[in-house]
């Protein structure tokens, strides 16, 4: 038995959000929202970013500033 093409479409749209809301995709969406936002204030050349966390940058032994 063939599916109707809506049929189709809503099997295929409630597969994609099955698949978008699960744990796992969250999660790495998560961690890489917040690597994203910790990798752009540590090394960011703005310099309102750059001055406000030079203090933290130097007192990092993994992030170099200069």
């Amino acid at each position: 038995m063939a599916l109707s093409p809506a049929a189709s479409l809503r099997s295929t749209w409630q597969r994609t959000q099955t698949f978008t809301l699960s744990v796992p995709v969250q999660a790495a969406l998560y961690t890489g929202l917040c690597s994203l936002t910790v990798w752009t204030l540590l090394f960011s050349a703005y310099p309102p970013a750059h001055d406000a966390l030079h203090g933290t940058r130097h007192s990092t032994a993994a992030v170099a500033c200069h």
